[in-house]
C-alpha cells in the first residue's frame, strides 16, 4: 500500500521531517511510505494550472497514485505553513487529486500546544469543496515539546507517542480500506 507523506516544513533538520522519516523506518514492510516533496512547487498560479510545470505534474501524480496521505506539519503563526497551503492549492485544481483521498494529520512543535491550531485550519482546507479529502476523524496527533523526544543519535524515543502512532497507523489502514473507490 502506497502512502504519501507531505511534510509542511522545508527546514533540513525539521522535527516534522524527522517524524516522517521515523514513520518510514518504523512501518517499513507494512506500508510503502514516501515523503512527497513540496519544496520545488512554484507558487500556485491559475494562469498555468492547465499546463503546470513538471514539478507540479510529478507531485500531483504521486498523490494521485497513493492510497492515502499523511500530513506531518508544524504550525506557523497559529496556522498552516505557506508551503503546505501552496501544495494544497495545487491539489485543489484541475484533476483535484485529493478528492476522496484518505488522510490524517500529525504535527510536532517546540511548544506546549503542539499544532492544534494548524490542524484545525488544515481540516478546514481538507474539507473545502476544491479539496474534499477524507480526513480520518478524531485522530489528530499532537506532539508538543518535540525537541525533547529525540536521543543523541536523532532517534525518536517518545514511547507513549510511538505506541499511539502504532494504533493510529492501524486505524488509518482500516480508514483507507473503508474508503477505497
Amino acid at each position: 500500500m502506497n502512502i504519501a507523506i507531505i511534510v509542511g516544513s522545508l527546514r533540513k533538520e525539521s522535527y516534522n521531517k524527522r517524524i516522517a522519516e521515523f514513520l518510514i523506518k518504523r512501518y517499513d514492510g507494512k506500508y510503502n511510505l514516501e515523503i512527497v516533496s513540496i519544496d520545488k512547487l512554484p507558487l500556485f498560479n491559475e494562469d498555468i494550472e492547465d499546463d503546470p510545470p513538471v514539478e507540479v505534474i510529478q507531485f500531483k501524480e504521486k498523490i494521485k497514485n497513493s492510497s492515502g496521505v499523511i500530513f506531518v506539519t508544524p504550525e506557523y503563526n497559529h496556522s498552516i505553513p505557506g508551503v503546505l497551503k501552496n501544495a494544497l492549492d495545487w491539489c485543489s485544481r484541475v484533476d483535484r487529486v485529493l478528492v476522496r483521498k484518505p488522510t490524517f494529520i500529525i504535527g510536532a512543535s517546540n511548544g506546549n500546544v503542539g499544532t492544534a491550531r494548524c490542524q484545525s485550519h488544515l481540516v478546514q482546507v481538507l474539507n473545502s469543496p476544491g479539496v474534499m479529502a477524507l480526513n480520518m476523524p478524531s485522530t489528530h496527533v499532537l506532539i508538543p515539546n518535540v525537541q525533547d523526544d529525540f536521543d543523541e543519535e536523532g532517534n525518536f524515543t517518545n514511547e507513549r507517542t510511538i505506541n499511539y502512532l502504532d494504533k493510529i497507523m492501524n486505524k488509518f489502514l482500516k480508514w483507507i480500506e473503508k474508503n477505497r473507490d
